[in-house]
């Protein structure tokens, strides 16, 4: 059949059921046309924009189990961070110093266009102290780069035996936000939207902030932020780190407040006949988009203001968080939409691609995000909110024990490496102080738990009290969800 006129049977049936429920209103003749045409045909003809979970917007629903999280903050270091110069812990390594990785290791796995054509692979055992610091097990193991990290390693739930099916960076970025290689799905943070709806009126339910970082950069694609096939109101708001946070945020001159108001109120009328005619969700989104540009223009300049913070703060995330735009200064602002009730906060962290030149560049990364995320942990922990806010660190994949280029005894390069890598977590539902799985002495293959994308998706969904399976969005004439056809809840994650 012909797209458009796919759309336009579409619109007509819509049409129908939603004026046939309209005029003959919630008595017998609603019973009647339901039981002809099922109850899912009429809820999906008269759904609102967002409809949730938790009755945000929309009919109420409970939650699927009772959260123990009512927030996400999501921190993304885009490049790919090496699990072995930071959380892997793997000392023999240190004898096999420009060995070849053996091929009984390798097993002929797939590998890069960077590599694949090199002669050797070289083991090159990270050059930094590892620190043993105290959790609920035998101790965390972190790298000499993360001292304030090792601080709250308590906290934190390491995850050593993630691994992903992507292995360059676009499609694997795509995949972790996601939950699919190829563009075109809502985001983590969309679906978190589109789940549970908004604890605040005043901001966005999704919010992203980006911190340039330095060495090679990835592209970092809008679409990571993006709300795909669900409601454009659930997509990610970019926050900016110079001028305005927010484009157009002020009013031009010689507009007032009052009239701002009046031109709102004159374009949702409009909007909304649109919306009562051709029942498109998205011309419902555009009126709920304009009234939440609105109600930011009030909101998001106070946001951004740390003149109200205190020099214990300012002393606990470091100097860098009085800089617009640094990591440091992203998590306290992060902890500021945390309090404010924003449901989904992404921090962006890029340029952890480091092929060469690994030890100097890895300094200046971990310089950079070590204070202000240790900083973050422990500021919500101090105002009662760590226990109610789900934390995921983490990169795309990681990266090869072998040396990508040019190896020396202080000089070393690390390619992509897919079958395993390192995230933590924290907060609320999460099991503090743990690790969980376990790699082989080379940080190559998964030897114990290993945890798949999806199921980390899974997990953190069951701590905001969703059930994977069953947060879905029609489209395209089949249920999607953020978990594809896969994912499991990892149980030994979970407080």
């Amino acid at each position: 059949m012909d797209p458009i006129q796919e759309r336009q049977l579409e619109m007509t049936r819509r049409r129908f059921f939603a004026r046939s429920v309209k005029t003959l209103g919630a008595g017998l003749g609603s019973v009647a046309l339901g039981s002809l045409l099922g109850e899912s045909a009429i809820a999906r003809a008269l759904a609102p924009a967002s409809p949730n979970l938790l009755g945000a917007t929309g009919p109420s629903r409970a939650p699927h189990f009772a959260p123990k999280a009512k927030r996400v903050i999501y921190m993304h270091m885009e490049g790919a961070p090496s699990q072995l110069d930071l959380y892997d812990y793997k000392p023999e390594l240190r004898r096999r110093f420009n060995q070849d990785l053996p091929d009984s290791i390798r097993q002929g796995q797939r590998l890069t266009g960077m590599t694949s054509g090199q002669a050797r692979f070289p083991i090159a055992p990270s050059i930094f102290k590892f620190t043993r610091y105290a959790n609920r097990q035998d101790g965390a193991w972190l790298s000499e780069l993360l001292p304030h990290t090792g601080s709250v390693a308590h906290e934190l739930c390491f995850v050593h035996s993630v691994h992903t099916d992507a292995i360059n960076h676009e499609p694997a970025i795509t995949f972790f936000q996601t939950g699919n290689q190829q563009p075109g799905r809502p985001s983590f943070g969309a679906w978190t939207s589109y789940g549970l709806g908004s604890m605040n009126a005043n901001l966005p339910t999704f919010v992203v902030l980006i911190t340039q970082g330095l060495g090679n950069m990835q592209a970092l694609s809008a679409r990571f932020w993006g709300s795909g096939f669900l409601p454009s109101e659930h997509q990610g708001c970019k926050l900016r780190s110079a001028g305005d946070p927010v484009l157009y945020l002020k009013d031009p001159d010689g507009v007032t407040r009052a009239d701002r108001r009046r031109m709102l109120d004159l374009v949702a009328e409009m909007n909304q006949r649109e919306a009562e005619a051709s029942l498109d969700p998205e011309v419902r989104a555009r009126i709920a988009q304009h009234e939440m540009a609105y109600r930011m223009q009030m909101s998001v300049p106070e946001l951004v203001d740390f003149s109200d913070e205190d020099e214990e703060t300012f002393a606990l995330y470091g100097e860098d968080a009085k800089k617009p735009g640094t990591f440091a200064a992203n998590c306290l602002l992060a902890r500021r939409l945390a309090e404010r009730g924003v449901r989904f906060i992404q921090l962006y962290m890029r340029g952890w691609d480091q092929h060469g030149g690994l030890p100097n560049e890895i300094r200046l990364q971990t310089k950079a995000v070590d204070q202000g995320q240790a900083a973050l942990i422990k500021d919500l922990r101090r105002r009662g909110l760590l226990d109610d806010t789900l934390i995921l660190w983490g990169g795309e994949f990681g990266r090869t024990c072998y040396s990508q280029g040019v190896l020396t005894e202080t000089d070393y390069g690390r390619d992509h490496h897919p079958r395993c890598f390192t995230v933590w977590l924290a907060g609320g539902g999460i099991q503090p102080g743990i690790s969980y799985g376990k790699t082989d002495e080379y940080s190559y293959n998964i030897v114990e738990n290993p945890v798949e994308v999806h199921d980390l998706h899974a997990t953190m969904l069951r701590c905001l009290g969703i059930d994977h399976l069953q947060l879905t969005y029609f489209h395209q004439g089949r249920d999607y969800r953020l978990t594809d056809v896969a994912g499991k809840v990892i149980e030994p994650l979970l407080a």
